[in-house]
């Protein structure tokens, strides 16, 4: 199997006040299945089929959808694509699975709430509408529980890495053969270089640190953050 085919990097660009960000999902291909990895804001779901169709990957093709941790960047369009493509298997980490379902309020929701009352009055408004933006999370079922250490044949054969820290389920996936590592919000590319991901908001810096450490130690060949594509 060539190293184009055994993965595919999205771009999903959003605009939010006079602002640009982009995102960027991952597709693994294996034997029988076609994983996505994270899947952007709510609402993001056209956005996913116009960029999955012109990389000629049938939206219907996606097997498994693999959500790296609970932020709603990274799970926003989860009840969307399972609306639309019902056979689709969502597939998560064991300890991010109650906030991701409903069971437990959602942890970033729930540091906003505490943030919301030492915010200044002109940030107020900013708060309320990040916090209204979770509470609007649509619950979502999980299929599968993945663990530290599971191997799968998606991308040419890769393995889940537990990368806590930003929250405390965070997942990542590396390639057997060390060719990628897909962070998620383990570890962002800033100035050239892999950092922690918004330390500030980091719900355990010094744990989220140790990951940091971890992936850094692989080496991987390239780094696929949510942010960024890092060749090393």
């Amino acid at each position: 199997m060539s190293l184009d085919k055994r993965y595919q990097v999205l771009d999903l660009c959003y605009t939010f006040q006079n602002m640009q960000q982009n995102l960027h999902p991952v597709v693994l291909f294996g034997n029988r299945d076609v994983v996505l990895v994270d899947c952007g804001y709510p609402g993001s779901l056209k956005l996913l089929q116009r960029e999955l169709s012109k990389y000629r990957i049938p939206p219907e093709s996606i097997t498994k959808l693999l959500l790296t941790h609970q932020d709603d960047d990274h799970i926003g369009a989860a009840a969307e694509l399972k609306e639309a493509y019902p056979t689709i298997q969502i597939m998560a980490s064991g300890i991010e699975q109650p906030y991701l379902c409903g069971e437990k309020k959602n942890l970033r929701l729930q540091q906003a709430e505490q943030l919301q009352k030492l915010l200044p009055p002109d940030q107020q408004e900013f708060g309320n509408q990040f916090c209204q933006r979770y509470r609007e999370l649509k619950p979502i079922g999980i299929d599968s529980v993945i663990a530290h250490g599971e191997h799968f044949d998606w991308g040419g054969g890769c393995e889940i890495v537990a990368t806590p820290g930003h929250t405390p389920g965070h997942a990542s996936i590396r390639a057997s053969d060390n060719s990628f590592f897909i962070t998620g919000d383990a570890a962002v590319l800033e100035n050239g270089k892999l950092a922690v991901a918004n330390p500030d908001y980091c719900l355990d810096i010094d744990t989220a640190k140790h990951s940091l450490a971890q992936i850094l130690r692989r080496k991987a060949i390239l780094i696929f953050a949510s942010t960024a594509v890092n060749g090393r």
